[in-house]
């Protein structure tokens, strides 16, 4: 990671929470070492972050970094933290983390009189139940999407088959325990959708396919609406 990513990613970490964090534990966070998230730190606070703590004691970054008061009705708060509450139970560990600090986010910024509406929601999202783990890098999967990119998947499919696929990938799509990946099949020539809890590897192509991504969504939308048969 590089430092300038690790400085704002500790930022983050320091949002999410109302209580101080030692660096032992924003480092187990990132992965990296404590000395480093010491230096980090002092780095950050001569550009004059507002993080108050010590060492040995923890840390805490103070209200209002960064943003202005954010002007969203009481409504709109309550959408925004009802689909992050549902993103954090329901999506990969990425995803989820980004959901959280979303959150952090919307309530370190909101007038104090609007806070309550994020941290004391009237709408909850039940988190999801004997779900099945992604078997494919869930992160980088999003940015083929972005992208534009190819995938090859070894998959198995609903009867134990197993079989290699270059896709053309174009959504992911949330279900209560599974997560499925609509893409378009080069070997069955047609849309396809395939759950990551059943990909035995991915190869991440470099490759761009040929079509434009809005136009090839815009196409397997079109193929997921049914129409009744007309007299004829």
């Amino acid at each position: 990671m590089r430092r300038a990513d690790r400085l704002f990613q500790i930022i983050q970490v320091l949002r999410r929470t109302r209580k101080p964090l030692t660096a032992d534990a924003i480092a187990a966070e990132l992965e990296t070492s404590k000395r480093t998230i010491y230096r980090d730190i002092a780095t950050l606070i001569e550009q004059r972050v507002p993080i108050r703590g010590e060492a040995g004691m923890g840390y805490i970054l103070e209200k209002g970094f960064d943003l202005p008061p954010l002007m969203l009705t009481p409504d709109e708060i309550e959408a925004c933290v009802l689909g992050a509450s549902w993103v954090t139970g329901h999506a990969d560990p990425a995803l989820a983390r980004a959901a959280q600090d979303l959150m952090a986010k919307i309530a370190d910024t909101v007038p104090e009189r609007l806070r309550p509406f994020v941290l004391e929601p009237a709408s909850r999202a039940r988190w999801a139940r004997n779900q099945e783990p992604d078997r494919i890098d869930m992160v980088r999967t999003r940015s083929q999407i972005h992208d534009g990119k190819k995938i090859t998947l070894n998959y198995r499919d609903e009867h134990g088959r197993d079989t290699e696929r270059t896709i053309w990938p174009i959504a992911v799509g949330y279900h209560e325990a599974v997560r499925i990946l609509a893409a378009w099949c080069e070997l069955r020539k047609d849309f396809r959708s395939f759950r990551t809890d059943r990909v035995l590897g991915a190869i991440y192509h470099d490759e761009k396919y040929p079509e434009r991504r809005d136009l090839l969504r815009a196409r397997w939308r079109r193929s997921l609406v049914w129409e009744a048969p007309k007299d004829v």
